[in-house]
């Protein structure tokens, strides 16, 4: 039912939920969208490996801190998981 290009689209929509989530629970907060800086939310280089620990956990995909460095939103992060694949 679905083409090639939705469920790349889907996967990628999938992911910034799943990586709010993630946010959410580091962090501990509810105030995570798919835009938010994990830094300027209070996110340091420690609660930053939980992040990193948990995308290789659900998603099979092991990013850099470098990659988080450069992209520490969670859409910007699905991104990276998606090109990682």
């Amino acid at each position: 039912m679905s083409s090639p290009t939705t469920s790349t689209s889907a996967a990628s929509g999938a992911e910034v939920d799943d990586l709010v989530a993630i946010f959410r629970r580091v962090l501990e907060t509810a105030d995570v969208t798919a835009e938010s800086d994990f830094f300027q939310l209070g996110g340091d280089s420690l609660i930053a490996t939980r992040v990193l620990s948990a995308i290789a956990r659900n998603h099979g995909v092991e990013l850099a801190f470098e990659d988080f460095l450069l992209a520490p939103t969670p859409e910007g992060l699905a991104k990276k998981i998606v090109a990682a694949r």
